[in-house]
């Protein structure tokens, strides 16, 4: 029994697995609050477009009139009636009820990648973040070597106080470095962490998932154009405005009613059908006009839509083709991806013969690793930008 407890609290004391980007946004996708609270919104609005659909209550009237005098009787009537419009009867409202419960649909669906590209967003940095804190972790392995070799010098007399304060203040240098860098990938955890409702993250990835640009761009869009969530709601809003004027007019034919009516007096009884109706002088004055006003606005919101994705999306577009070129550029000539680099391997050799000062080594690799982070962000702005382009695909 004791085994099994120690077991038990071996694994609640490891940390959470380590998740890939997909993994963590599917997770966030379950997890987010504000989407389960935009699903429990949309719920609430579809059933307020259920209610007035269905005929209006029938009603009942039952009048009880004592008569004057007393010899003629007293009399008692009963009345039954139903109203009904065309709009109702031939399910005309239900049907554009249902038309604007798929609008809300919609707009979850639209909310839900807005936080999933927050999400990808975040995860981009976070990778970002790994792949420097494994850059200044090489930089402060080199940087303690040459501070350990400088110490050992002092004691041995090859090397002055000057030098060794030089090899020092590069190690303080970079562990700075390293603090900050940890203290903005906590930061992009606790965002993760806040999307995820209070879950923990745990995304410790080196490599960007393979992001590649569509081959053409117009082709492309009038795709992406019929699956965003966004730009189907526009056209939807627009239809279901056009079927709204169809329905105003069918609102101003009368509303009709029908029922039985008995009545009762002394020795006398009478019982029949009764018809009625309303006529909409005043009600539905400016209604067709309102839904026609409605209708354009729709339809002006949709070009402008359409419009406006396009143009964002021409712009991401360009902007991640020449960042994808502009990493490559750097990653070469930066050595990225190397395991200890070639720069940095002849720069201490050069140190180690004498060829080049502390001060002149210090200075170079850090001109060196400057360009390895160039390089890193040029990546990661390439990643940010492919994400925003290729949004409607999460």
């Amino acid at each position: 029994m004791r085994i099994i407890f120690f077991l038990l609290a071996v694994l609640l004391a490891l940390p959470a697995a380590a998740q890939n980007m997909e993994s963590v946004l599917r997770q966030i996708e379950q997890n987010n609050t504000t989407l389960r609270a935009m699903g429990d919104g949309a719920e609430a609005d579809r059933a307020g477009l259920r209610t007035g659909i269905a005929l209006p209550d029938p009603e009942v009237e039952v009048a009880r009139l004592w008569g004057t005098p007393a010899t003629i009787g007293n009399r008692t009537d009963v009345a039954v009636s139903q109203g009904f419009d065309i709009a109702t009867v031939t399910g005309m409202k239900a049907r554009q009820a249902r038309r604007r419960g798929e609008l809300l649909d919609l707009g979850v669906a639209a909310g839900r990648i807005e936080i999933l590209l927050e999400a990808k967003l975040l995860c981009v940095e976070l990778i970002h973040r790994n792949r420097l804190a494994r850059e200044l972790e090489l930089r402060l392995q080199h940087a303690l070597i040459i501070s350990l070799g400088y110490e050992r010098g002092l004691a041995n007399g090859t090397a002055n106080m000057l030098e060794v304060g030089k090899a020092t203040l590069n190690t303080r240098t970079v562990e700075g470095e390293i603090a900050r860098n940890d203290v903005e990938r906590n930061a992009l955890m606790a965002e993760l962490r806040r999307l995820n409702g209070g879950v923990e993250v745990a995304l410790d990835d080196l490599d960007f998932p393979v992001a590649a640009l569509p081959a053409d761009f117009e082709e492309w869009f009038a795709a992406a154009a019929e699956r965003s969530p966004a730009m189907k709601y526009a056209r939807r809003e627009a239809e279901v405005e056009r079927r709204q004027v169809t329905l105003a007019r069918t609102e101003l034919l009368p509303a009709l009613s029908v029922g039985y009516m008995r009545e009762r007096t002394l020795g006398q009884h009478y019982q029949g059908v009764t018809v009625g109706g309303s006529i909409p002088l005043w009600a539905g004055a400016g209604r067709v006009k309102q839904a026609r006003a409605a209708q354009a606005a729709s339809e002006a919101r949709a070009r402008d839509a359409r419009v406006q994705m396009y143009e964002q999306l021409r712009g991401l577009y360009a902007r991640a083709a020449g960042l994808r070129q502009t990493a490559y550029g750097l990653a070469d000539a930066a050595d990225v991806g190397s395991a200890g680099g070639s720069n940095a391997a002849l720069l201490k050799r050069a140190l180690d013969v004498g060829e080049i000062s502390l001060l002149e080594y210090v200075l170079e690799m850090g001109l060196w690793y400057d360009a390895r982070v160039r390089a890193l962000e040029a990546e990661r702005d390439f990643q940010l930008a492919h994400s925003e382009l290729t949004a409607v695909e999460l």
